[in-house]
């Protein structure tokens, strides 16, 4: 099984953006307004505004795994191959989406209980160079990623750092949208954040895992 790492998502990312015509501008704000940096960004982009319901809309009934994926299909995300999904079956059936527009990153969106679980592989733990000092890193800055939390699990029988993101299972189809493209945008970033803290070459170990 070929697992690859965020850094290579990063790479294939930036090479499409580049390919697109588009170029990198780096900007200085406080902390606290990351969130609205990236709507902005994303605006320009895109050309695409964020039109998600507001807090106090009607509560919608909980989503089922196979329902939340063929309306995941009519939204914009998927409707204009930005993105694809996919169902893994299984005990829990997740949904496989690939972003395309971010180097084809692999999310997996699973529906479990009372949230939606989403999540993205960033990179073997055994390509920190110091747990200890990337950890305690991590604890202190992941806030800067909104609506994102890092946390360490297992993939292909190793210990794997990921990204996730959790909402209820009642929440809004644009809400869950959103919390896909929110977490890709997340991953390319963090990869970017913490790549001092990396050993030297994290891309071609996970790939040949």
């Amino acid at each position: 099984m070929v697992v690859k790492t965020s850094a290579h998502y990063q790479r294939e990312y930036r090479r499409r953006l580049r390919e697109q015509g588009l170029i990198k501008k780096e900007i200085w704000i406080r902390p606290e307004n990351s969130g609205k940096a990236r709507e902005l960004e994303k605006e320009l982009r895109t050309g695409e505004r964020d039109v998600r319901f507001q807090a106090g809309s009607t509560k919608r009934p909980k989503w089922q795994t196979e329902a939340l994926l063929i309306d995941m299909c009519k939204e914009p995300l998927l409707s204009s191959n930005r993105a694809s999904a996919e169902m893994i079956e299984g005990v829990d059936p997740t949904i496989h989406v690939v972003m395309h527009e971010y180097g084809d990153l692999p999310v997996f969106v699973t529906v479990a209980g009372d949230q939606i679980i989403v999540e993205s592989l960033l990179w073997p733990a055994s390509d920190v160079g110091d747990a200890s000092e990337f950890n305690e890193t991590v604890l202190r800055t992941h806030k800067y990623f909104p609506l994102s939390t890092i946390s360490l699990g297992q993939r292909a029988n190793d210990d794997y750092y990921l990204m996730f993101g959790s909402l209820s299972a009642s929440s809004d189809l644009s809400d869950i949208v959103h919390e896909i493209e929110v977490l890709a945008s997340n991953v390319i970033h963090a990869t970017e954040a913490y790549a001092e803290l990396l050993q030297a070459t994290p891309v071609t170990r996970g790939e040949r895992l």
